[in-house]
């Protein structure tokens, strides 16, 4: 692949000037993710480091980046992990890219910063982070039960009490996926994988003995119960099924200040983190969100349950310059041959999200006939959400050849 040579010839460069540095790449993918940096940690020359940097395939680090991070490892021994931030290349491709960009500029900006000051917890993100191999190796390496082997790794090395630092000052750039179905796959391991890592690792942070009770109490309901499980099932049941169906029921009444004023000031709380360049954006973010947490919600409730697509890894797709490229020259070829019948991108319809734009706009239109509170101006617009995303006509589109 493009990125496998970039790698192969920027080894070749370093080692050509006395650097010791090797590249490997294994023949199979047993273990997926967590089975490829299990099997890098067992080759003899790692014995010889004390730390380990780890970045995905589209990850571009700068040249200071150890320089950066491995002087907070070696001025406290109780640090295993030091993460950095990360930056995009793509934001502007499109409205989904944005969307994505909002969202992770308040996990970095708010929920990594926040565990990182008051050394509560934070999970690893899996990549762009550097690791003190020694608490690697003492909370038993990486391990592939579930597909977020980053945050097994992180909790198990949390309740054997190694602190973890994020530095938002480092920036690593790297490129968010920007077709829909490359979104939702990777939306299901984030979802899936969480629940399902909590299902198995439940009771061992209760009775973990090295961690406060404190701690014990920030990671079971905070960073798992509240946010990989609940905040995806509220947002998804309350506003796209209990609100509109109490629209059709009249004797069902929700106050204002759960229907609309808690929601509005959770909605501002999230949104601190974002650039002042993407303000104007927010309504479009609600919905965008509100249209996610269905899939979310299916995910998350697959790995809590243990049941369906609970295991499956599908590597997400990044266009990548080179495809970029291609994508360009492919709109200008298409220029000049404006004679030939032009090809209109496939619509790829899902059934669920459908499904629950009609009942939206059912609910819509007898809030519009026979309602008081004007919920149909909130059902009309998540309803379109809904449709647009069951044609599948978000993100970037890659033209056929």
């Amino acid at each position: 692949s493009k990125w496998q040579r970039l790698v192969k010839t920027e080894c070749r460069r370093w080692e050509s000037k006395g650097v010791n540095i090797k590249y490997e790449a294994r023949e199979n993918r047993n273990g997926y993710k967590a089975g490829n940096l299990k099997r890098g940690m067992k080759h003899s020359y790692v014995k010889q480091c004390e730390y380990v940097a780890i970045f995905d395939a589209d990850f571009q680090p700068e040249p200071n980046f150890l320089r950066l991070t491995v002087p907070s490892l070696l001025r406290d021994p109780d640090i295993a992990l030091v993460q950095s931030r990360w930056s995009f290349v793509n934001a502007d491709e499109c409205l989904m890219t944005r969307m994505q960009e909002m969202s992770l500029d308040y996990h970095f900006n708010i929920e990594q910063q926040a565990g990182s000051s008051t050394y509560a917890f934070f999970g690893f993100n899996g990549t762009a982070g550097v690791w003190r191999i020694s608490a690697l190796n003492e909370v038993g390496g990486w391990k592939d039960r579930t597909t977020v082997e980053d945050m097994d790794l992180a909790v198990r090395a949390g309740l054997k009490g190694w602190k973890f630092l994020y530095l938002g000052d480092v920036k690593v750039k790297n490129e968010l996926p920007s077709t829909f179905k490359a979104y939702r796959n990777q939306q299901h391991r984030w979802s899936c994988g969480p629940a399902n890592l909590f299902r198995k690792m439940g009771p061992q942070i209760l009775t973990a003995k090295r961690v406060s009770v404190w701690k014990k109490f920030h990671l079971v309901y905070s960073f798992f119960l509240v946010r990989k499980i609940v905040s995806h099932l509220l947002t998804f049941s309350f506003y796209c099924i209990i609100m509109p169906a109490t629209i059709l029921l009249p004797e069902v009444h929700i106050p204002k200040w759960a229907s609309v004023y808690l929601p509005t000031i959770v909605t501002l709380l999230h949104v601190v983190g974002t650039p002042t360049r993407s303000i104007h954006l927010v309504g479009f973010w609600v919905l965008f969100e509100n249209v996610m947490s269905l899939h979310r919600t299916k995910a998350m409730l697959m790995g809590l349950l243990e049941f369906g697509r609970v295991n499956e890894w599908v590597v997400t797709e990044k266009l990548g310059d080179a495809l970029r490229i291609d994508v360009a020259n492919a709109k200008m070829q298409n220029l000049h041959q404006a004679a030939k019948p032009k090809k209109k991108p496939r619509l790829e319809f899902h059934w669920a999200e459908l499904g629950v734009a009609i009942y939206l706009f059912v609910c819509g239109c007898y809030d519009y006939a026979f309602g008081k509170n004007r919920y149909f101006i909130f059902l009309f617009m998540q309803s379109i959400a809904f449709f647009i995303a069951g044609c599948g006509y978000v993100g970037t589109f890659i033209p056929n050849s």
